[in-house]
């Protein structure tokens, strides 16, 4: 039977280019160094409790777990599927040869294995609720079985989840990361659902719960600036921010962001915020200006961190429920 594995593409989810232009996978832990030089999972957990003293005993044992799960049990025509924040879709391949380790040129991901990238994508937005919750889970290697034959048969519009054993350490600090990334996921659903008009009305919202006042332009041509942001009831103090915000599929390019350095007034602050995110030179023509680009995902992390001080009607269009978890 074929195994389905979910694998988390790096800390940042940095590796999606790289994966899909060298045709592999890969994870880290590079301080266990190769897996294959021990007989039991047991000596790896040694070498752990060594290079990882400072961390939790049970964060050990998870990720040994994971890097001897990576490294022993996926075989050759095993499924591999992962998740492009970027583009808000998952890749799907088959493991095509054995595991190995790459350690050229002190490679933060040395384990690896060959993997064919299949051209179709499975976009987030099609798949269930329940395979948004159980997809959002924090660990790097776990097991999507149960779902394969419908990824297998669709690939645009599979239904996934986690299996029963992931969480095998029963980790309180795992579990809390677990629900914690899972909610942010939903939100992120929910804001991505939301009109163009409502998401400016969203990031107006957040900029008076940081205590700015703000200054709505009208449905139209707007000269690329949507928000006007300031500190005074006039507009004269400084600083003023001009926002402009952009709530589609696609990536914002360089420029756009021109656009907005060339708007009026020309002496103010600028955030760009585009769901979609930016393009590379997007990226770069930011930081030679000094505009703040703020994507999809970190939108609502500041939503998460500054709503209970948004005004009533801008929460209004995300309604969310406060939860507490254990420290």
């Amino acid at each position: 039977m074929t195994k389905w594995w979910m694998v988390r593409a790096g800390d940042n989810n940095e590796l999606i280019p790289i994966w899909l232009r060298q045709q592999i996978v890969s994870i880290g832990w590079p301080d266990l160094d190769n897996p294959k030089h021990v007989t039991t999972k047991e000596q790896l957990l040694e070498k752990a409790d060594l290079v990882y003293a400072e961390e939790k005993p049970q964060t050990r044992s998870s990720w040994v777990s994971q890097v001897w799960r990576f490294s022993h049990d996926i075989e050759i025509g095993d499924r591999i599927i992962s998740y492009s924040k970027e583009k808000r879709e998952y890749i799907v391949g088959s493991v095509v040869e054995d595991y190995f380790y790459d350690d050229s040129n002190e490679n933060p991901y040395p384990n690896s294995l060959k993997v064919k990238w299949e051209t179709n994508k499975i976009t987030r937005d099609s798949l269930s609720q329940a395979a948004k919750n159980s997809l959002g889970s924090v660990l790097t290697v776990f097991r999507v079985d149960q779902w394969g034959s419908e990824i297998e048969k669709l690939l645009n519009n599979p239904i996934t989840t986690i299996a029963s054993d992931d969480l095998e350490e029963n980790d309180e600090t795992i579990i809390i990361e677990d629900l914690k990334s899972k909610a942010h996921l939903m939100i992120e659903d929910k804001v991505d659902k939301l009109d163009p008009w409502q998401m400016q009305d969203l990031v107006a919202g957040l900029l008076q719960a940081m205590k700015y006042n703000v200054k709505i332009s009208p449905k139209g041509p707007d000269g690329g600036v949507d928000i006007l942001a300031y500190k005074d009831a006039f507009g004269f103090e400084q600083p003023i921010i001009k926002v402009q915000v952009k709530h589609r599929k696609s990536t914002t390019g360089s420029p756009e962001v021109q656009q907005l350095l060339g708007a009026n007034p020309l002496k103010a602050n600028c955030i760009f915020v585009s769901t979609g995110g930016f393009t590379s030179q997007a990226i770069t023509v930011a930081k030679q200006n000094g505009v703040k680009l703020i994507d999809l995902e970190e939108l609502v992390q500041l939503i998460i961190e500054w709503y209970e001080l948004m005004p009533n009607d801008t929460r209004a269009l995300l309604p969310l429920q406060k939860m507490y978890v254990p420290e």
